[in-house]
């Protein structure tokens, strides 16, 4: 009888009984977000939206407020993302959204004004998306060498950055 190589055996995906036990990974799954199949970076980006919509729309806060709880889901996610990807075993468990999360808050708080953000914000994610899981250089670069928490939310963050180049392109050459 062979015995079996652990390295060879998928990892079980983490649940709610996983989810809740730790605060990092309640954070780091996107509150659940995660969880959800298929594609759980684009639930976690999803999340991310209604979130933004939540809180910036409905309670209109203001640039200066929405950059300091930016730079502060930075610090919460690199730290949730480091401590639950321990817990996984895996750096860059694709249950680990937190990382979509902020990095789709920038995108959004970044945005150019239009007459139609709803629009706007759509193409945005659309193209989030397409940067996000496409990771064209040097995000690829950054996935491949930074093997740690702080390369779970860069590559994001890039990812946002490639976005709002896009969207900003696509809006000034409508005007």
């Amino acid at each position: 009888m062979a015995a079996i190589d652990p390295a060879n055996v998928p990892r079980a995906r983490p649940g709610f009984n996983f989810l809740r036990s730790h605060p990092a990974h309640l954070i780091a799954l996107g509150f659940g977000a995660g969880l959800m199949r298929p594609a759980p970076g684009t639930w976690g980006t999803a999340c991310a939206w209604l979130l933004y919509w939540t809180a910036g729309q409905l309670w209109d806060l203001s640039w200066p407020v929405q950059a300091v709880i930016g730079v502060a889901a930075c610090g919460l996610g690199t730290w949730a993302a480091a401590r639950t990807g321990t817990a996984l075993g895996e750096k860059d468990a694709g249950e680990i959204v937190i990382d979509e999360i902020v990095a789709f808050w920038w995108v959004l708080a970044l945005l150019p004004s239009s007459e139609h953000p709803w629009l706007l914000q759509a193409a945005a994610f659309v193209a989030f998306r397409v940067f996000d899981i496409w990771k064209p250089a040097p995000i690829s670069w950054v996935q491949k060498h930074w093997q740690n928490a702080v390369g779970v939310m860069l590559d994001d963050l890039m990812a946002g950055a490639y976005t709002l180049l896009v969207i900003t392109l696509w809006v000034v050459l409508q005007r």
